[in-house]
């Protein structure tokens, strides 16, 4: 049977009235479930001041569909909810929950959830970012003038990267990348259809990642300086584009310029910006002594980072770099130590300086596992959503033979069938929120990790369902520079490979070709932008879901192998893309649309 006859709720626009209300207000919610389903009443369960209250739902049966409606009173700033389904007189009774149906009582971790803070920008929701990595994207000709630090390796463009964590050279190998350089390529972002560049860190750090900062008061002259970042802020927004800064609020390095006031006298007003103890020894992030950590509950430090428009997150808001927000480095672990926590307190800071500065900053924390609990409030606004799309996609798509190395556990990830995959987005979709889901980032890989080419064994077909999926599903797709043309890497340092400009022959045409479509799809379709997310269809190498708006719906086929057709209880079909070749109109038979069989890995989207 196909899951569409499930019951569905979601945060989109088709379910909920207003996803942003004011406290106080009230909002209509509803509920959809099978006309063949016998449901006889869905009650409204929320939490007021964290007491579980219950409100009654109306239904109106449509078509095949019965919709029942309710209403839920805002009476918290996140105000949790679920629907209670009742069939049987009372004797079955199942929840429906973010992550889906359940037939026995459950936590409220999975509850739906309505924010009454504002929400992420429009931009960003709508938006398709590009990540540039400055050492290894494109270097200026004022670049092969610049004197190479005593602390970097040289490294021709066209030289091997050195990648293995052991090797010294790993983050000393320079490129000489620069800010200029980006500036002359934004064409190449045009064609991706991206319009939100997002650069990893310009602040100078003795390494080529520079996630090891010695000021934040200026921009890495091996980058051009402050002024070039200026120039390539302009040049972005000339385009009617936007950009995000790299921060880590976590750490600095250790020949940061407060650092080594606070080695140099115990007495110096910095000692207390770190986690300094009595013997000399401090606090660093994962046992690397050269990034000691930020004591974020000292005042004095979360006014020079991130309280107030003179702060370092505050500076780089205003002309003339302007940058459009920020996505924050660790934030997972920035303000928290052993028994101190104020994370909460810091993400709320970044966020209240941000939109002191700027009309709509967009705010991304990084977190590589659960960013429960650290988002849909009035901190970060979402994150780089690994464990909620990149994990399930890399599991659904890894080639078992595939070189590509783990990214936060110590084997890879398992080759899951298609069932698993959806239970695992369902999860996670739960835990963080539509919301938060929704002004996620989709990312197939980034810097830090294995780039999406290596992990499906360089199969160029499956590389373009994974980016059928980026583009389709719920969240904002992040693309890493390179991936649009087939760069490999087994790890995140290897991903690191310099742009190969001046070898275009070698780059993977169809598949630039596919994310400048997808990326068009996804501007001109309010669905895949907007719209809620339905599972239509699953099985091993098939996943197939809906996104449904008010304006339209959408149908999304993935396919990770050759499969046979099958019918969905839909209406007909226009064909709106075709990661390979091929495709048609659905047609509607007896049973409802009937989606045709596929002899190998592709992606397709028809207009319902």
């Amino acid at each position: 049977m196909s899951l569409l006859h499930d019951p569905h709720h979601d945060g989109s626009p088709l379910f909920v009235s207003d996803e942003a209300p004011a406290l106080g207000a009230r909002v209509t919610v509803r509920v959809r479930t099978s006309a063949t389903d016998p449901v006889e009443a869905v009650w409204l369960r929320t939490t007021y001041d964290a007491e579980p209250v219950f409100h009654p739902t109306t239904p109106t049966t449509i078509g095949d569909a019965v919709w029942w409606e309710g209403e839920l009173p805002v009476h918290n700033p996140v105000t949790h909810y679920r629907f209670l389904l009742v069939r049987d007189g009372g004797e079955e009774q199942e929840w429906l929950t973010g992550a889906g149906v359940v037939a026995h009582d459950v936590p409220d971790a999975d509850d739906f959830r309505l924010a009454a803070h504002p929400p992420a920008p429009d931009w960003g929701r709508d938006g398709v970012v590009y990540q540039v990595f400055p050492d290894r994207f494109a270097r200026s000709a004022a670049a092969e003038e610049r004197e190479v630090p005593d602390w970097a390796l040289p490294a021709d463009w066209d030289d091997e990267v050195v990648f293995e964590g052991s090797d010294p050279r790993t983050p000393m190998q320079l490129f000489g990348g620069d800010l200029d350089g980006i500036t002359e390529h934004l064409d190449h972002l045009a064609e991706v259809g991206a319009d939100i560049l997002y650069t990893t860190p310009v602040f100078p750090g003795e390494s080529n990642h520079r996630y090891n900062a010695t000021t934040f008061t200026e921009v890495d002259p091996l980058l051009g300086g402050s002024e070039a970042y200026a120039r390539l802020s302009a040049a972005v927004h000339e385009r009617g584009w936007r950009i995000l800064g790299d921060l880590t609020t976590n750490h600095t390095g250790d020949t940061h310029e407060w650092f080594l006031c606070a080695v140099d006298d115990p007495r110096d007003p910095h000692r207390s910006f770190y986690y300094f103890s009595d013997d000399g020894t401090y606090a660093d992030w994962m046992g690397h002594g050269t990034l000691p950590k930020i004591n974020h509950a000292n005042l004095d430090v979360r006014h020079a980072m991130v309280e107030g428009p003179d702060s370092v997150v505050g500076r780089w808001l205003q002309q003339p770099y302007a940058v459009d927000g920020w996505r924050i480095d660790v934030a997972n672990m920035t303000g928290r130590l052993g028994d101190i926590d104020v994370a909460h307190e810091v993400a709320r800071a970044v966020r209240a300086t941000a939109a002191a500065l700027h009309d709509d900053p967009w705010v991304i924390g990084e977190h590589n596992h659960d960013a429960t609990g650290d988002v849909d409030g009035d901190g970060w606004h979402g994150t780089m959503n690994y464990s909620g799309f990149s994990w399930p996609v890399w599991s659904w798509l890894r080639d078992p033979a595939s070189p590509a190395r783990p990214f936060g556990r110590p084997v890879p990830v398992p080759r899951r069938g298609g069932g698993a995959v959806v239970e695992t987005f369902r999860a996670w979709q739960g835990a963080l929120g539509w919301r938060a889901t929704a002004s996620s980032w989709n990312i197939l890989g980034s810097h830090d990790s294995a780039r999406i080419r290596t992990l499906v064994g360089g199969d160029a077909a499956v590389h373009r369902v994974a980016a059928g999926l980026q583009f389709t599903m719920p969240g904002v797709p992040m693309v890493f520079a390179g991936d649009e043309i087939g760069l490999e890497g087994v790890n995140g340092e290897d991903a690191r490979r310099p742009m190969p400009w001046h070898r275009r022959e070698e780059w993977d045409r169809q598949t630039l070709t596919t994310y400048a479509d997808l990326a068009r799809l996804r501007r001109e379709h309010p669905a895949l932008r907007r719209g809620g997310l339905r599972w239509a269809h699953v099985d091993d190498d098939t996943i197939a879901y809906l996104r449904e708006h008010p304006d339209q719906t959408v149908l999304v086929v993935a396919r990770r192998a050759a499969g046979s057709a099958f019918t969905l209880p839909t209406g007909a079909g226009r064909h709106l893309f075709g990661s390979e070749p091929g495709g048609a109109d659905l047609v509607t038979g007896p049973d409802g649309a009937e989606v045709p069989a596929a002899a190998g890995p592709r992606l397709d989207v028809w207009e319902i």
